[in-house]
């Protein structure tokens, strides 16, 4: 299994609180990896590791073989991006918000490279210059992953992204994201949704209070010996 990002006994502690013990585990290059557990239990902090948002206090994190330290900071984020909970825009048209990425790079977004984004994540073209906050809640995150997207993405990190989308809008999200695993993006997914976790994951991370408790191929919620895993599955585990 080639890895796309490696945790090697990762500790972090902020303002003297220890809030990740020694976590050691891989995100599978090319799948679609589910991290699961608790409230409380570090999965942002995971996921904020992950692209150089957070540093560790000790331990080392890899990407694609190298240190993450090894690389600047703007140009990793190109390859890992984030898309996160309730899709938050900035004021303006669709084409606004999808030109964000670039302006701060002080580059430009061409409105035909635009529209290609949308197409991208099953947006319609003519919505290019349609107010943000008229969208509807799936389609602003669908925006949100198309904005995350301007920048060609290796890795794409996904905070509870579907957690207030009705059921019609969480399949196209979804799916969006099995095509996307299907074009070769590895994919994180923060979700509380242990039925989502099992129907869209290939790999699963389960952490509680910091620690990682199990990981592996999703069928090890139900497979594991592991008793917190298990505890996880009967919704006893705090």
């Amino acid at each position: 299994m080639t890895a796309a990002i490696t945790f090697n006994d990762v500790c972090v502690t902020i303002q003297g609180t220890q809030i990740i013990h020694d976590v050691s585990g891989l995100f599978p290059k090319g799948k679609i990896t589910t991290l699961i557990g608790p409230s409380g239990a570090g999965k942002t902090t995971i996921l904020k590791l992950c692209n150089g948002l957070l540093s560790a206090t000790s331990g080392a994190i890899m990407y694609n073989g190298q240190p993450l330290t090894s690389y600047d900071p703007i140009a990793l984020r190109r390859c890992v991006g984030m898309a996160l909970q309730g899709a938050p825009m900035i004021k303006g048209s669709v084409y606004d918000n999808l030109k964000l990425p670039k302006q701060l790079q002080g580059d430009k977004l061409l409105e035909a490279d635009a529209i290609v984004a949308l197409t991208q994540v099953g947006l319609d073209a003519k919505m290019i210059h349609k107010k943000a906050h008229d969208l509807s809640g799936g389609q602003r995150q669908k925006l949100s992953i198309a904005r995350t997207l301007i920048n060609p993405t290796d890795v794409l990190l996904l905070d509870e992204i579907t957690s207030a989308l009705d059921p019609y809008a969480v399949s196209e999200i979804e799916q969006l994201i099995i095509d996307m695993k299907n074009r070769g993006v590895t994919i994180i997914w923060i979700t509380h949704n242990l039925a989502q976790a099992q129907r869209i994951g290939d790999y699963m991370w389960l952490m509680q209070r910091g620690e990682l408790i199990e990981s592996g191929p999703i069928e090890l919620l139900e497979t594991s010996n592991n008793e917190r895993v298990q505890q996880f599955m009967r919704g006893e585990l705090v």
